[in-house]
C-alpha cells in the first residue's frame, strides 16, 4: 500500500548537499598568511520601524516588520544590494570557480531510484548525471526498453520546474503527475497516457501537500487541496484541507469534495485505495503531528458513510495493507517505539484489536507487507535492521543487509514476489538492491560507477553526554589517518525536530568537505525519531531547549576529543535545522567558527503567521495563543535574542525568493538584525536565491552553486588553503 500523504509542511528541507561526491585533492592549512585580512564589512541599510506587539503583558519590538511585504519596492532594493554585498565576498575566493568545476565533473554519472510495478510496466526516475531534473521512464517488464514518461528538463529553461508528485494507475497505462513551479509547495496535477505519452485534457490546480491515488478501473482518482488563496499564494495560511475525487473527462469544478473537517481548519489530510480497490482510507493529523485520526470508507457502496477506525488522534495510525476487512496498521497506541496490531471492520472495538508485532527496544520507522510478509524496518542508534514476520506476526527471520546504514523502499503490493529498496551510508551512493521473496536473497539491480574509494574513509559513531545527563549518539565521518590535533575544519549538521530521523546517507557535499580534509559530524538530537515518540517529544515545545543543548554538547565533544577547535567548527542546518544553528550561535557565539543557517525559521513569535507555519505548533507551541509556550519561544527565538554589540561567529544565511514553505522574511529579518547587531568584523551575509523554493525540486545547477558558495565562505572564515586539481 502506498504512502498515505505528507504532512502538512514539514519543516525537512532537502538538502543542497545530495550531490554526487568529489574526489578532490586539496592541502589544508590553518595558519596561511595569504590569506586576506578580515575587514569590516559595510551592510546596506535596512529601515527599522517602531513596530512593538504585546504577548501576555511582554513587549516585542519587530522592527524589521516591514520586510514581511515581499512585494515592497524598498525590500527589493534591500535584497539586491545584500545579493551584491554576498557575491562581492564569495566570488572573490580564488578557489571557487575550481571547487565550481571539479564538483560538476564529478556528479556526472548515472542515478536510479527505487522501481515500482503496475501492471506489467515498472516505472523508475533517472539522472544521467548533468541533468537538473531528473527524467521518469517506464518499462514493459523489468528489463524492458527504458520509454521516457516525464522529462521535467524539457519544460523549463533553467530547470526550476521540478515534478512533485506522481500515481499511476493500478494497470500502469495512466499517470497522474504534479509539477511544481521554482521550487513552491503549490502543485498542479495532469494526467497522461503511458504508452502514447500525451497528456489528456485533466488540469487540477491549488493541490498541496497531497497525493494522489487511483479507483482500480483507473476511471479518476482522490488528492488534497484548498481552496484558492484570496492573497499573496507564496504568503498566505493555508486552512481546510480537502479530499477531492477527480473523475477522468471532467473539468476541476465538476471535482467531487469527499472528506473535510469544517470543525477543524488545522488538519492535514490524505487519502488512499486500498490496493484491492474497496476502500478508500482517510487520514487526518493535526499540523505536523506524528498522531492521527484513521476512517475508512467502502467504495463499493457508493453511499457509503465514513467510519472512524481511531476517531482520537492519541497516536500514530498507520495503515500497512488489508484482506478484506482484516487490516494491518502501524500504531504508536501504548507503544512510544511502535507496534503492529490488527483491526478487523467488522468489529472495530478497541479491546479487540489484535498485537502482531509487540513493541521492541527499537524504534519501528516502517512496515510494508510484500509476498504475504510483513518487512519492518526498525531503527536501531539510527541504523536500519529489517526483520520479516508472517501476517499473524510469527519472526521469521532478519534481512542481511549490505552493510551498515539507511535503507528505504520495500514498496508493492501483498501478491508480489518480489520488492526493491535502495542502500546507502556516509561512503555508499545510494544502490538499489531487488528483493526475491521466496530465497529473501538481494541481489544489486542499478549499482553506481564512481571515481571514489569507500576505503579512504571512516565512520564512527560515538556516543556522548548532554547538558541534562541524557546519552546522545553522533556519526563522525573523515579520511582514514585522521590526527586528532583540534585542527581539522569540522561540519556540525543537525535537524532536531518533528520526527525526523537523520540517518547514515550518502552525499557528495559532505565527500567535497572531507577530501578537503575536514571532518563531517551528525549527532542525532532529541526532536528527532531516532529513538521513537518519547525522544521527538524530548524536544518539543517546552522541551525544545534539550535540542539546543544537545547540539552545543556535541560541539563540546569534539572539541574535548581533538578533532577541532572553536575557530575551525562550522554548524549548518536547514528549515528546522535552521533554527537550530541560528539559536545556538545566539547563545553560544563563543563556540562556532562559522555559521551557515539555511531556509531557517528565525521569528519564533510569527512563525505562524504564513503559509503553513501554523502546522508547527505541535513541535513549537503557540506563541501568541499559549502563555507558558510563548515564554519558552521567547527565551530562544533567534529573531528576539539577537544582542547588539555581540561578536557574532562568521554568518551565511540562505534562503530563496519562493519559498513557501519558510516565509523568507524570517531569513530577512535575522540578517538585518544580526548585521546591525554586530561588533568586530565577523561577516553577516545573507544569499537569496531566485525562483527557487524551501529546497524541494531545486535543480542541480542551483544546488552545485548554492554547496560550492557555502564551502567558499567556509573556505574564508575557516582559514582553509585549498589546492584544488580539476582533471
Amino acid at each position: 500500500m502506498p504512502k498515505v500523504y505528507g504532512k502538512a509542511g514539514v519543516l525537512h528541507a532537502s538538502a543542497p548537499h545530495d550531490i554526487v561526491p568529489a574526489e578532490i585533492r586539496m592541502m589544508m592549512t590553518a595558519d596561511d598568511t595569504s590569506l586576506p585580512s578580515a575587514q569590516k564589512l559595510t551592510y546596506p541599510t535596512a529601515r527599522k520601524d517602531d513596530q512593538v506587539d504585546d504577548y501576555f503583558g511582554v513587549q516585542v519590538a519587530d522592527p524589521y516588520r516591514w520586510m514581511e511585504d515581499l512585494d515592497a519596492p524598498e525590500l527589493a532594493a534591500w535584497i539586491a544590494e545584500e545579493n551584491t554585498l554576498t557575491r562581492s565576498v564569495l566570488d572573490a575566493v580564488p578557489e571557487r570557480a575550481a571547487m565550481h568545476d571539479r564538483l560538476m565533473q564529478l556528479i556526472n554519472f548515472e542515478r536510479y531510484t527505487v522501481p515500482r510495478r503496475k501492471g506489467t510496466r515498472y516505472f523508475y526516475s533517472h539522472n544521467s548525471g548533468l541533468q537538473n531534473q531528473n527524467t521518469l521512464y517506464w518499462t514493459e517488464g523489468l528489463d524492458g526498453t527504458p520509454n521516457v514518461l516525464l522529462d521535467p528538463n524539457t519544460m523549463s529553461a533553467d530547470g526550476t520546474v521540478a515534478i512533485a508528485g506522481l500515481s499511476v494507475s493500478d494497470d500502469g497505462m495512466l499517470a497522474a503527475y504534479a509539477i511544481a513551479d521554482a521550487g513552491s509547495d503549490w502543485m498542479k496535477w495532469y494526467v497522461r497516457d503511458v504508452t502514447t505519452g500525451k497528456d489528456l485534457p485533466d488540469v487540477i490546480a491549488w493541490s498541496k501537500f497531497s497525493s494522489a491515488s487511483w479507483l482500480k478501473d483507473g476511471s479518476g482518482f482522490f488528492y488534497e487541496g484548498y481552496d484558492a488563496p484570496e492573497g499573496d499564494a507564496l504568503k498566505s495560511t493555508n486552512y481546510f484541507h480537502k479530499v477531492f475525487f477527480h473523475k477522468l473527462g471532467t473539468p476541476q469544478s465538476e471535482d467531487t469534495l469527499v472528506f473535510h473537517r469544517p470543525d477543524d481548519g488545522e488538519l492535514n489530510l490524505g487519502a488512499v485505495v486500498t490496493d484491492d480497490g474497496r476502500y478508500l482510507l482517510l487520514l487526518q493529523a493535526k499540523g505536523s503531528s506524528p498522531k492521527n485520526e484513521l476512517s475508512v470508507k467502502d467504495l463499493q457502496q457508493p453511499d457509503a458513510p465514513v467510519i472512524a477506525i481511531a476517531s482520537v488522534a492519541d497516536a500514530l495510525y498507520s495503515p500497512i495493507d488489508n484482506d478484506g476487512t482484516r487490516f494491518w496498521i502501524h500504531t504508536t497506541l501504548d507503544a512510544p517505539n511502535g507496534r503492529v496490531i490488527e483491526v478487523d471492520l467488522n468489529d472495530l472495538a478497541r479491546e479487540n484489536w489484535k498485537t502482531i508485532i509487540p513493541e521492541g527496544r527499537n524504534h519501528l520507522d516502517g512496515v510494508s507487507m510484500i509476498d504475504n510478509t510483513l518487512i519492518a524496518s526498525y531503527l536501531a542508534d539510527a541504523q536500519n535492521i529489517v526483520e520479516l514476520h508472517s501476517p499473524e506476526g510469527h519472526h521469521i527471520g532478519r534481512l542481511t543487509l549490505p552493510a551498515i546504514g539507511t535503507v528505504a523502499g520495500f514498496g508493492g503490493k501483498r501478491t508480489d514476489t518480489e520488492t526493491f529498496y535502495l542502500f546507502t551510508n556516509f561512503t555508499t551512493p545510494s544502490t538499489i538492491y531487488r528483493l526475491e521473496m521466496a530465497s529473501r536473497e538481494s541481489t544489486p539491480y542499478r549499482e553506481p560507477k564512481l571515481q571514489f574509494h569507500p576505503a579512504d574513509y571512516e565512520t564512527k559513531q560515538i556516543f556522548y553526554t548532554s547538558k541534562d545527563g541524557t546519552r546522545v549518539p553522533m556519526f563522525v565521518s573523515h579520511k582514514r589517518g585522521l590526527k586528532l590535533d583540534g585542527n581539522n575544519p569540522t561540519m556540525l549538521y543537525g535537524y532536531g525536530g518533528f520526527n525526523v530521523s537523520l540517518q547514515p546517507e550518502f552525499s557528495s557535499s559532505n565527500l567535497l568537505w572531507m577530501e578537503m580534509g575536514g571532518v563531517y559530524a551528525q549527532p542525532s538530537l532529541r526532536g528527532g525519531g531516532e529513538y521513537g515518540e518519547n525522544w521527538h517529544l524530548a524536544g518539543t515545545k517546552q522541551n525544545k531547549q534539550n535540542v539546543f543543548d544537545d547540539f552545543i554538547a556535541a560541539a563540546e565533544w569534539l572539541i574535548a576529543n581533538k578533532y577541532t577547535m572553536s575557530g575551525r567548527l562550522a554548524i549548518s542546518g536547514a528549515s528546522n535545522g535552521g533554527l537550530l544553528v541560528a539559536a545556538c550561535e545566539i547563545q553560544r557565539p563563543d563556540l562556532f567558527g562559522a555559521v551557515l543557517p539555511a531556509v531557517g525559521v528565525l521569528d519564533m513569535l510569527r512563525f505562524d503567521k504564513f503559509t503553513i507555519g501554523w502546522a508547527w505548533k505541535t513541535d513549537y507551541g503557540a506563541p501568541s495563543e499559549n502563555e507558558a509556550e510563548f515564554e519558552a519561544i521567547y527565551r530562544y527565538s533567534p529573531l528576539q535574542n539577537v544582542k547588539p554589540g555581540t561578536a557574532y561567529p562568521p554568518t551565511l544565511i540562505t534562503t530563496a525568493d519562493h519559498d513557501d514553505r519558510v516565509f523568507p522574511a524570517h531569513s530577512f529579518k535575522y540578517a538585518a538584525a544580526l548585521q546591525a547587531a554586530q561588533a568586530g568584523a565577523n561577516p553577516i551575509l545573507i544569499r537569496v536565491e531566485t525562483r527557487a523554493g524551501h529546497g524541494g525540486g531545486m535543480p542541480l545547477s542551483k544546488r552545485v552553486d548554492l554547496v560550492v558558495d557555502q564551502y567558499a565562505f567556509l573556505l574564508i572564515t575557516l582559514r582553509i588553503a585549498a589546492s584544488i586539481t580539476v582533471s
